[in-house]
């Protein structure tokens, strides 16, 4: 059954939503524990060169770009509870071999790169049934409610994740650090085992699975919202993702930032992605998501600009810092919403497969967004690289513009078919 109404429930009296939302945001926190620990492993205990860190890397983005469709398709054609349960339980065995193989000394960076792979393919699965799994949670209502409360949490997870990883690093060792994010997993597979909701069997016959996937581009891309959507998603994690790659050796080599500074920015920058997540509701409800999202993506690449101009020194890092703010606010609170429309407006029985097209595309651009990166800093410098990022910032209003998605005045609250201008208001 869905959640109670607004009007007569809060989400965190709705123990299923607790439960779901602890779970997740709890592996949040252990993955950001591994996000410092595995690189440390690899790098400071394993020796491993360059070439070797950029392979492991890939590996872990890999998973998604060649199962992301397939793990969508899975997740509509079976029940999401049971797949994010076994998800969660193989992270939970392959991240415990890295402590157990390291006290007996038999360690590898082959086999850090093999659990990496693995672990990040099980989290596909886990993540293409948890994100689809919302919307039959919780009442169509409430999506955008329980994403701001989701988005929120889990930025307030991972920056903890990351402050536990680098104590457990110093105090045990980066392999034993590893079982933070193993228990994790554990604490995870338990909570979505103890949801006290039973989830109807997918309609669906087995043995379909291109036909499924097939189903599920044309479904997106034949819609202009979902389209419009997914599409901005995808720029704007290709965009972040350039910036991001090179983002930390600028600021440190070339504007001399020190590691406190350094650390002190991050932290900061935390606080714009809980709020834009958390004040997404209220924006839209003011302004309009049509209205609230343009803006948004306009000021992304305006924030830029303190970077691109910026000189050493105290001034220019407080301005980066502020700015860093308003574009973790703007990126946070336009996700927010965005995967609350497309929820909202997807079919029952099509919510993984749509997911997995955006998953798809956002996480598939990361590599080649580094790529191209490293190509243009090679060539021209950190700076260009920087540039040219922002550059595809420009093309998310630009597609939001043109879309049916700008006249967008209010959050819709039916089900599939809806169009974007005859959305209800939420209460």
């Amino acid at each position: 059954m869905p959640a109670p109404t607004e009007e007569d429930a809060s989400l965190w009296r709705h123990r299923p939503f607790r439960l779901y939302l602890l779970g997740e945001a709890t592996s949040v926190a252990g993955s950001s524990v591994s996000s410092v620990a595995l690189p440390y492993l690899a790098v400071v205990e394993l020796h491993a060169s360059t070439g070797e860190v950029a392979l492991l890397t890939f590996l872990a983005q890999l998973p998604n770009v060649l199962f992301a469709l397939h793990a969508g398709a899975l997740a509509d054609r079976r029940r999401k509870r049971p797949l994010m349960i076994c998800g969660d339980l193989v992270c939970v065995a392959v991240l415990a071999t890295l402590p157990l193989s390291a006290a007996f000394g038999t360690l590898s960076l082959y086999q850090l790169m093999g659990v990496a792979f693995i672990q990040a393919t099980a989290a596909v699965v886990h993540d293409a049934a948890a994100i689809s799994y919302l919307p039959s949670l919780l009442d169509r209502s409430l999506i955008q409610k329980g994403n701001s409360r989701i988005g929120a949490v889990f930025s307030v997870a991972a920056t903890a994740g990351s402050t536990a990883g680098a104590f457990l690093v110093g105090v045990l060792g980066a392999a034993r650090a590893v079982t933070a994010d193993a228990l994790s997993f554990a604490v995870s597979a338990w909570c979505i085992a103890n949801i006290p909701l039973t989830e109807s069997p997918p309609n669906r016959r087995p043995g379909q699975t291109l036909a499924d996937i097939r189903e599920g581009l044309r479904y997106v891309f034949t819609d202009p919202t979902l389209r419009t959507l997914t599409l901005t998603n995808a720029v704007i994690s290709f965009a972040l993702g350039m910036m991001n790659t090179v983002w930390a050796l600028y600021l440190l080599r070339e504007l001399r930032f020190g590691s406190t500074t350094f650390g002190a920015v991050m932290a900061v920058a935390a606080c714009g992605s809980f709020a834009g997540a958390l004040l997404a509701p209220r924006l839209t409800r003011a302004f309009g998501p049509g209205s609230m999202m343009l803006t948004a993506l306009v000021l992304l690449p305006v924030t830029q600009l303190p970077l691109l101009l910026a000189a050493p020194g105290r001034g220019w890092q407080l301005m980066i810092a502020a700015a860093l703010v308003v574009q973790l606010f703007c990126a946070s609170a336009v996700g927010t919403t965005q995967r609350s429309i497309r929820q909202v407006i997807t079919d029952e029985h099509i919510q993984a497969r749509m997911q997995a097209v955006s998953t798809w595309l956002t996480a598939g651009s990361r590599p080649l967004a580094a790529a191209v990166t490293g190509a243009i800093g090679l060539l021209w410098g950190v700076w260009w690289a920087l540039f040219v990022g922002t550059l595809f910032l420009i093309a998310p209003p630009v597609l939001l513009l043109r879309s049916p998605v700008r006249s967008l005045t209010a959050m819709p609250r039916s089900a599939p078919g809806l169009t974007p201008t005859t959305g209800e208001a939420t209460t």
